[in-house]
């Protein structure tokens, strides 16, 4: 799986991207924000608060109870606004 991470998630992460084999307990985009929020730091303060994100899985705007499989490409990323 290929995750993304946009504007200020990727100053948390560190990282604007990264590889990940999709563990067999995260089955949704919650279940893997959790993952990544207890893997280290770095996860538990960028995904502290998940009223301030959003997420696309394979470029589509996605709800945190969508399924994943380890050929998708995950991207976090703040609300957007327009003007």
């Amino acid at each position: 799986m290929k995750i993304c991470y946009f504007a200020w998630m990727r100053e948390k992460m560190d990282m604007a991207e990264e590889e990940l084999t999709l563990p067999t307990t995260i089955k949704t985009v919650a279940d893997l924000m959790d993952f990544l929020k207890k893997r280290d730091e770095k996860g538990a303060h960028a995904f502290d608060d998940s009223s301030l994100l959003r997420v696309a899985v394979n470029q589509s705007f996605a709800n945190f109870d969508h399924p994943l499989s380890d050929s998708d490409e995950v991207a976090f990323f703040p609300p957007v606004t327009g003007g």
